[in-house]
């Protein structure tokens, strides 16, 4: 008993790597970059919609041939009348015509460009709260990791402990059956059991690695060791944040079937032109230059815009399908969270009553083999006592990697701050 409680209260092997450690390596991979460059994109996705709220302003410099003299600009009649009775003035008329300028344009009313903006702003905060899940779920993997390589890693000391039990009993055995005091099948049988001991030992070897192997993929550390870890804060219930990302989403489909009808609201824009001409007249080659510029306001009135009719009904199909998706997924977490809150009690108890039998199974196994000793107990029913205290163990170990892994889920699902809760 004295040896069981000493291995227990061992640390693992001394691993070389932290909590914070994996934590903090999980923001950096390749897992988080990835919800990194979705927040990003929405970023610009909004700033692309605000920046149509800002004039585009355009400079351009064009030069065009034509087969006949062509105006430079429009010239008024009487301006116009004076210049041909004049042929020593330059027309405004060249085939080669070299022109530069710029224009601009404005939105001074157009609806769906503000509504547009807010359906930009709230997919951004559905990117950024489904980056904090997808963070959350990746910790609460690690954690729950670590505690499944504890189990594996104390199973497996509880298994050498076993082992070197059957190891002491076997010496002694053989001792009796050189004596010709027992059979020698009962060295067949504490053997079968080394050898079950050391397939058990070759599966929790592959179960460690797979494990080993899901932390190194979302944090590129490769563990050597289970982390020691505690519950340092209690899961905070209440509301299901874990859903927020599609919520977010749901009001931005939303926003986005009111930016289509705004669509067909009428629409007010300005726009404007500055042109700078130059040429040789076509009546006296002498170089003419003119300047010519704009500004107005443009109104449209959609009348008849079927694509648009259907493009809002498109819109609310796939907000009716969000709202029915979000409707299923707050019934399958608020009963998956009631379920998980009430096993965390059971879960404690079943901590608690293990050790319980742990201590009383130990007790038992010694007296068995004073009684194998003795000759009083046959090898199977010795046997029987070594896997009762393995068993115990392992439903010690099992209960308490539950334990982890339920208060993981719940977590992910309250959007929990995990480093807050572990250490």
């Amino acid at each position: 008993m004295k040896r069981l409680l000493l291995a227990l209260s061992v640390p693992y092997v001394l691993s070389a790597h932290t909590l914070p450690e994996l934590f903090t390596a999980l923001k950096s991979h390749s897992q988080t970059r990835a919800d990194d460059i979705a927040v990003q994109k929405a970023a610009v996705a909004n700033s692309q919609a605000t920046s149509k709220l800002y004039p585009k302003i355009n400079l351009y410099g064009t030069y065009d041939h034509y087969t006949d003299p062509t105006g430079m600009l429009p010239v008024a009649p009487n301006d116009l009348l004076a210049m041909v009775k004049d042929q020593s003035v330059g027309q405004p008329f060249s085939t080669d015509i070299f022109r530069a300028g710029a224009n601009f344009s404005m939105p001074i009313f157009v609806k769906s460009i503000y509504t547009m903006a807010d359906k930009a702003e709230a997919m951004q905060k559905s990117a950024k709260a489904k980056k904090q899940i997808n963070l959350l779920k990746n910790e609460a993997l690690i954690v729950g990791s670590n505690a499944n390589l504890t189990y594996l890693n104390e199973l497996q000391r509880s298994l050498e402990m076993k082992e070197k039990s059957l190891l002491e009993t076997q010496k002694t055995l053989q001792i009796k059956v050189d004596s010709g005091r027992a059979p020698e099948s009962a060295l067949y049988k504490i053997e079968d059991g080394l050898n079950q001991i050391a397939i058990s030992k070759n599966s929790i070897a592959l179960k460690k690695r797979q494990i080993i192997s899901n932390v190194e993929a979302i944090t590129g550390i490769t563990l050597d060791a289970p982390i020691p870890m505690e519950e340092s804060a209690e899961v905070q219930s209440g509301e299901l944040a874990s859903l927020k990302p599609l919520e977010e989403k749901i009001k931005a489909t939303k926003l986005g079937i009111r930016a289509e009808k705004e669509k067909l609201y009428p629409s007010l824009i300005a726009h404007g032109n500055y042109n700078f001409s130059f040429a040789n007249a076509y009546n006296n080659d002498d170089q003419v230059n003119e300047q010519y510029g704009k500004i107005g306001l443009f109104l449209n009135i959609p009348l008849l815009a079927m694509d648009q009719y259907d493009a809002v009904e498109k819109s609310g199909l796939e907000v009716r399908s969000d709202e029915i998706e979000l409707e299923k997924m707050r019934d399958e977490l608020t009963a998956k969270a009631n379920m998980l809150q009430h096993s965390l009690p059971l879960l404690e108890n079943s901590i608690a009553l293990s050790q319980k039998s742990i201590n009383n199974k130990q007790k038992l196994l010694e007296i068995a083999k004073v009684n194998y000793a003795s000759g009083r107990l046959s090898t199977e029913e010795y046997l029987r006592y070594e896997d009762d205290v393995v068993d115990a163990k392992v439903k010690l170990y099992q209960s308490k990697a539950q334990k982890w892994q339920t208060l993981m889920q719940l977590a992910v699902i309250y959007a929990n701050n995990i480093e807050e809760m572990v250490k």
